[in-house]
């Protein structure tokens, strides 16, 4: 059901989304293609925050210290989508390439670079804007749930 508390969590989390892709560009080789990563990584966003965090956070009674753990579990399901979302595209165009030899190849190939992809998201430039980006979107939706209830 459509509130306000999670109308504001999906467009939170999208900022978040948006804003944690341009912190992990830098951490990528140079000469990679992004396309649609940023856009990508806030449509994803969208998402979670309205199915992970707005009703975690839209409970009657929902205090701060619940919007806290709510954006934290929010932004590992952020971080686990985009990870499988952006590592299946990947292995894709490797696949067009003729790079697996069989299906098999290439579904181990999704888990090889979502495992290299995630190495690359332990900076402390990119958690710190997930962690904090995904409470204060937390906070946010909390306080347009219980302004607009």
């Amino acid at each position: 059901m459509p509130t306000a508390g999670r109308l504001f969590a999906a467009f939170a989390m999208a900022i978040v989304g948006y804003m944690t892709a341009e912190a992990y560009k830098p951490q990528m080789p140079e000469g990679t293609v992004f396309g649609f990563f940023s856009l990508g990584s806030a449509l994803i966003g969208l998402v979670v925050g309205w199915r992970t965090l707005g009703p975690d956070v839209t409970r009657p009674g929902a205090a701060l210290g619940v919007a806290v753990n709510a954006g934290l579990k929010a932004a590992i399901v952020l971080v686990l989508w985009a990870l499988l979302i952006f590592s299946f595209e990947e292995m894709i165009q490797l696949a067009f390439r003729k790079t697996y030899k069989s299906p098999m190849e290439a579904i181990v190939g999704v888990v090889q670079l979502a495992l290299d992809y995630a190495e690359r998201l332990l900076v402390v430039d990119v958690l710190s804007v997930l962690a904090v980006g995904s409470i204060i979107a937390a906070w946010l939706a909390v306080w347009a749930a219980r302004r607009w209830h």
